[in-house]
Parts: C-alpha cells; sequence; structure tokens
C-alpha cells in the first residue's frame, strides 16, 4: 500500500492531517485532529491524487476532533467532483463533530443518514 503524505503536520502534535493511503481497491483519504483552512494546500492535493487513481473514495474522518466549514467544503468537493467523475465517494464512521457541522450547514442529506458509515454513491 502507498502513503502519500500530505498532513501538515504529525498525528502526534494534536493539530490535525491528510494522508492519502493508496489501496489496491480504494484510495482512503485519512483524516485526523483538527480540520480546518490550514489544511487546504494537503486537502486540494488529496482530492487530486485519489480522484486520479480512478478507484472508490473513502473519506475516513473517524478520527477529526473539530472541523470547520472549510472542511466541510472540502467533503462536499469531494463528493461533487467524484460524482461527476462517477466514483463512489464514502465517509466512513464520521464522528459528531463532522455531522454536527453537516446538519448545521444543512447538506447531511448528501451523505446520507447513517452516522457510522456513509456512502454517497
Amino acid at each position: 500500500m502507498l502513503v502519500q503524505e500530505l498532513e501538515r503536520n504529525d498525528t502526534e502534535s494534536g493539530t490535525g492531517g491528510i494522508r492519502l493511503l493508496e489501496e489496491p481497491e480504494a484510495s482512503v483519504v485519512d483524516m485526523w485532529g483538527e480540520i480546518d483552512v490550514a489544511l487546504r494546500s494537503e486537502a486540494s492535493a488529496a482530492l487530486a491524487n485519489a480522484l486520479e487513481r480512478d478507484v472508490p473514495v473513502v473519506i475516513d474522518t473517524s478520527k477529526v476532533t473539530f472541523m470547520d466549514s472549510t472542511g466541510i467544503a472540502f467533503l462536499v468537493q469531494f463528493y461533487t467532483i467524484g460524482s461527476e467523475e462517477g466514483l463512489s465517494v464514502t465517509l466512513r464512521n464520521p464522528p459528531t463533530v463532522v455531522t454536527d457541522v453537516l446538519e448545521m450547514l444543512g447538506v447531511i442529506d448528501i451523505f446520507g443518514t447513517d452516522r457510522h458509515e456513509v456512502t454517497t454513491s
């Protein structure tokens, strides 16, 4: 499995990061910690690299502790572009801090209603 390190900080720093895990059957976008505007370039790189592979995309938000509207915009952008490209985009195990913001912004419905694993294809 190829791991593209796209994180701004390491996992021990407590701030947050994004990395792309290139598994044979899927591109897994692993997110942890605080997902906000500081990770914009890492989010863009993960989006471009994952969509380039032309395999299903899984966005793992299970270790996210905070997500602002910039992070939510990233999720919505991934869903939108992935759908346009005909790719399955799955939000894996979103914590309450993610689903609460999705609900607050009125976009949770594009990801479905299952709080444990939300598939968007």
